[in-house]
């Protein structure tokens, strides 16, 4: 068995005259980080992949240097693009969100399109699911909640959906990459599971 998990980032500090893509976990975030480190797969995965994002870095780098490995930076695994309406409030950010998964064909405010950004995202990792399972082991790939559903939603042969979505910042899922199956949906990252992952 070869495992794709698929982490957010934790909380991070919200700064309206920062980039989005430049925020850095806030002290929650940071101890959120640090208790992943105690769940019982973290010791079997041998790729670090991450977003460019700063929030994103910073948690991909614990898991790497529990594991003495390099953070393969991927800037297609990005959020998607809201560089168009910038920072907004977060209760409109929420609509905007609802927006985003309920029409994916459409643009909301000038956003990427959920099509183009679940594209980008499937593309950005398909040398991983595709490379021989005895190539590389576990893969963490370390991003944001938006194409981390859509990512969820194509692998698990879901319409596009915000029902699909994680509850908050900081969650995971696992897919196996041997057998091609979703082994679970979203859970937050300092939780332990009710039995142990595989």
């Amino acid at each position: 068995m070869s495992i794709l998990r698929y982490i957010t980032h934790p909380n991070v500090e919200i700064d309206p005259h920062t980039p989005v893509t430049e925020w850095h976990l806030s002290d929650v975030g940071r101890r959120r980080a640090h208790a992943l480190l105690e769940q019982s797969w973290i010791d079997s995965v041998d790729l670090v992949i991450s977003s460019a994002e700063t929030k994103a870095i910073e948690t991909a780098e614990l898991i790497a240097a529990r594991r003495n490995l390099v953070v393969d930076v991927r800037r297609s695994t990005g959020e998607i693009d809201r560089s168009a309406t910038g920072f907004v409030e977060p209760e409109r950010h929420e609509l905007l969100a609802d927006q985003f998964f309920a029409d994916p064909e459409r643009s909301t405010s000038g956003w990427e399109r959920a099509v183009d950004a679940q594209r980008r995202i499937v593309d950005a990792v398909s040398d991983v699911l595709g490379t021989p399972i005895d190539a590389v082991g576990d893969v963490a790939v370390v991003g944001h909640g938006a194409v981390g559903t859509l990512l969820l939603c194509h692998l698990d042969g879901r319409a596009i959906s915000r029902s699909h979505d994680q509850s908050g910042q900081g969650h995971y899922w696992s897919y196996d990459r041997s057998d091609h199956r979703l082994l679970h949906a979203w859970r937050p990252i300092d939780e332990v599971p009710p039995r142990r992952e595989p």
